[in-house]
């Protein structure tokens, strides 16, 4: 059964009753768009979390094209080369979210693949290979992440916990798995992170999105292997089982702590959890509900009984149609990215249909073919058009689909968050 909400007129129309409304801040802006009512104009998420982050690469030549030659590119994350957004870069366009993640607390200089420079964790030590690519070594002494010379991003070199084989091996190197949201060169400690999300919120008007984690279904992935895991679920389910259910244990135990030095700072807690892919759902829906959905619901229902008043955003990338009513049900607030270029990901129907029980936040800019090929007019009418579908009565945060990459021209990045402001 699906759960439908509904459209409640034009947004141009909306605009017009909001010209006498109060200037909101940002962070009420955001918390009204996300309790569905319609803000003073539209929040825009410029970098807020590491999912609508932008590449180094992309990060330098927007600041390159602004002009700002100032300050430097830090990679906070440098699997995905995501760049830590500058407070003048998110104020130029008009961004309302600030995001809070574990960081390194010593940084080195390092090149991203353009030859352009950047700031990287202390801890971060890839090794640099004749071709050009780098791989990062795990605990065993064999390739655990790498990038192609031609990738702009890092990808697993295969299982990174090749040692679990069997349900007691979960229970074994249990140590190993706590680890798995928490990359040892980010040793910013929870005391430190708590310290500085007080600045934020003493220094700033922004929401603040906390960034948890939280991956129970892609961890299993990483740590098997997805063809391995993805066997595993159908041959017995004894070690797909084993191993949801120690990562979902795992993060409530870890949330317990964090919420509780976090709680009265946050105003979003994501988690992530890969579900589709371009063409439909990664796996059968009715075997996610089996065997996958207990482990979740059994994380997030903890997590909601911990938040006092921040809402639960959900990455979920591809055609995740499928699996909308079911993630309301346990407790999802947000979706993200809403991958509109996907299998049944339309903006307008995901309103008509679920508009009223969640939040999008994402889908305002194709980032597939738009905003990395189309013109800046064509970047102008997608965004319109998105806009027009997502943001009646409330309910939407924009951002593009994902993080913007390399491929994508600083005029579409500039079109994009222009227009977001000219007619949000």
């Amino acid at each position: 059964m699906k759960i439908r909400g509904g459209l409640i007129g034009p947004w141009k129309s909306c605009r017009l009753m909001r010209k006498e409304e109060r200037m909101m801040t940002s962070r009420e802006r955001v918390l009204a768009a996300i309790n569905h009512r319609e803000p003073d104009r539209l929040p825009i998420d410029v970098g807020g979390t590491e999912v609508t982050g932008l590449h180094g690469i992309a990060y330098n030549r927007l600041k390159s094209h602004l002009g700002m030659n100032d300050g430097h590119t830090h990679l906070f994350h440098v699997y995905m080369q995501l760049a830590r957004v500058e407070d003048e870069v998110r104020r130029h366009f008009a961004g309302d979210v600030i995001r809070l993640s574990f960081e390194a607390t010593q940084w080195k200089p390092g090149v991203l693949s353009d030859g352009s420079p950047c700031e990287v964790p202390a801890g971060w030590n890839p090794v640099r290979l004749e071709d050009g690519s780098d791989v990062l070594m795990g605990m065993d002494g064999k390739p655990m992440l790498q990038r192609h010379a031609d990738s702009p991003w890092f990808s697993p070199a295969g299982p990174i916990c090749p040692f679990i084989q069997t349900p007691e091996d979960v229970r074994k190197y249990t140590p190993v798995l706590r680890m798995m949201d928490r990359s040892a060169w980010l040793d910013e400690d929870l005391t430190a992170l708590a310290a500085r999300a007080k600045r934020i919120r003493e220094t700033t008007d922004c929401a603040i999105a906390g960034v948890f984690g939280g991956h129970i279904f892609a961890a299993a992935q990483l740590i098997r292997g997805m063809e391995n895991f993805m066997c595993d679920l159908v041959a017995g389910e004894s070690l797909a089982t084993a191993l949801l259910e120690t990562l979902a244990e795992l993060h409530v135990e870890e949330f317990d702590h964090y919420i509780a030095a976090l709680g009265p700072y946050l105003d979003v807690v994501t988690v992530a959890d890969d579900l589709g892919m371009q063409g439909g759902p990664q796996i059968a829906p009715a075997l996610w509900r089996k065997v996958v959905k207990p482990h979740m619901a059994r994380l997030y229902g903890f997590m909601k009984s911990r938040m006092k008043h921040a809402k639960l955003f959900m990455h979920s990338c591809g055609s995740v149609y499928d699996f909308i009513p079911d993630l309301i049900e346990i407790g999802v607030d947000i979706l993200n990215p809403v991958q509109v270029s996907a299998a049944n990901m339309d903006s307008r129907k995901l309103k008509t249909e679920f508009g009223r029980d969640i939040v999008f936040w994402g889908g305002g800019c194709d980032t597939q073919t738009v905003l990395p090929h189309g013109t800046t007019d064509h970047v102008r009418e997608e965004v319109k058009r998105r806009i027009e579908d997502l943001a009646p009565g409330g309910g939407f945060v924009f951002a593009q689909v994902h993080n913007i990459q390399p491929d994508v021209p600083p005029d579409n990045m500039v079109a994009m968050w222009e227009t977001a402001k000219e007619i949000g």
